[in-house]
């Protein structure tokens, strides 16, 4: 016995070829008339927050584009500083003249279980993310988990806005990530994603994996 062969769809009725062409060559002239209003560039603050996972994989997403740009760039890691991560690995060991990465960070707050420490770590990870957000060439700057020392007040959120809204260079792009990120943050950004959690692996007993969450 051989298995059924998979249905095959009837062909398209010329009239309904022609109703898709029409309703397509609408929507490419209303979106070409949006874009012809859309002619400005400006160096952008974005958040990317909220409790689902891939909060920092979309930002050095975005640090990839740039190093395939030959844009340079640079990643504060306010957290995650101790992990062994991939993308650590593939920044430093093939794109270091594009792209600098200081990891600050020391781990999760639970894992330091030192707050002095914490806030200390994550000043100074707040002082070279000015230093080099000054740098007038610098294009794109991550700050990795900084809404979480935002969360925590190791940083003045104040001081943080403060400093995007009256110091970062016009055309720089700043990225900052991680969970709970505070409404005055959002509300001086210019893109704002939040992450939504519906399945994660780790509720299942299953550990963050190689490729997937570092």
């Amino acid at each position: 016995m051989t298995d059924a062969a998979p249905p095959v769809s009837p062909p398209a009725d010329a009239g309904d070829l022609a109703r898709h062409a029409v309703k397509m060559a609408k929507k490419k002239a209303a979106r070409d008339r949006i874009m012809a209003t859309k002619a400005g560039e400006k160096g952008l603050v974005i958040v990317h927050t909220g409790p689902g996972k891939g909060k920092s994989s979309s930002g050095f997403g975005m640090i990839l584009r740039c190093i395939a740009h030959g844009m340079p760039c640079a990643v504060v890691q306010f957290i995650k500083g101790a992990w062994d991560t991939g993308e650590r690995r593939l920044i430093e060991g093939h794109f270091s003249d594009l792209c600098q990465f200081h990891a600050m960070g020391e781990g999760f707050t639970w894992e330091t279980q030192d707050r002095a420490r914490d806030i200390d770590m994550a000043r100074k990870g707040w002082e070279k993310a000015k230093e080099l957000i000054r740098d007038p060439d610098i294009r794109f700057v991550l700050l990795d988990e900084i809404n979480i020392a935002l969360r925590y007040d190791y940083l003045d959120v104040a001081e943080v806005v403060a400093f995007l809204r009256d110091e970062k260079p016009p055309m720089t792009h700043v990225c900052l990530t991680g969970r709970n990120a505070k409404d005055t943050l959002i509300e001086l950004a210019d893109l704002v994603t939040e992450m939504t959690l519906v399945k994660h692996p780790f509720r299942s007993g299953i550990k963050g994996q190689k490729g997937v969450e570092f």
